[in-house]
């Protein structure tokens, strides 16, 4: 008797469908890195506006990746439990509603918590992301499937900086 087998039954895509999950996928994972490096240039303006000092205001990138850290290994538990397509809502849902949650947080205390929420979601997209490239192509194409992952992880933090600073010096509330 042999154990069931928890990889999903034969998944690989093909012509217009592969390409809008490969774009869905990689949006994702763009964005959840991107997320980790946007506020870097925007910190001392945030700290500003929320009145906090340096040291408070390192917390605001701190506990998303810590959060961020904490969940890319629980992504396999998660996975198992409530299903690759579930759990991967869950993860884009949660992640674009704690996104909007940091853009109207008013207070250090509150900023820090809903980055502490979207990076808990934004590890599970990671997770998520990887996975289900490799599955949309076929063993052969493996290759590619990585490369595509790894343009999203590369380009995300590349854009970060630039993209906090053009939203700091175009939309920020200090006079």
């Amino acid at each position: 008797m042999s154990a069931p087998s928890s990889a999903p039954a034969n998944v690989v895509e093909y012509g217009r469908r592969r390409l809008i999950i490969v774009i869905g996928v990689m949006l994702a994972a763009l964005l959840q890195t991107l997320d980790a490096t946007i506020v870097n240039v925007a910190l001392p303006t945030i700290e500003g506006n929320v009145g906090a000092s340096i040291d408070d205001g390192t917390w605001i990138i701190t506990g998303y990746i810590i959060s961020n850290v904490i969940a890319i290994p629980l992504a396999p538990f998660l996975l198992q439990r409530l299903g690759r397509r579930r759990y991967y809502t869950i993860c884009i849902a949660g992640f674009t509603i704690a996104s909007f949650l940091c853009g109207t947080a008013t207070s250090l205390t509150s900023l820090v918590l809903f980055r502490v929420v979207q990076g808990a979601f934004g590890g599970g997209l990671i997770a998520t992301s990887q996975i289900v490239l490799r599955d949309t192509f076929p063993p052969e194409k493996l290759g590619a499937s990585s490369a595509l992952f790894a343009i999203a992880l590369t380009v995300g933090p590349a854009l970060g900086p630039t993209l906090g600073g053009l939203l700091t010096d175009n939309f920020s509330r200090s006079e």
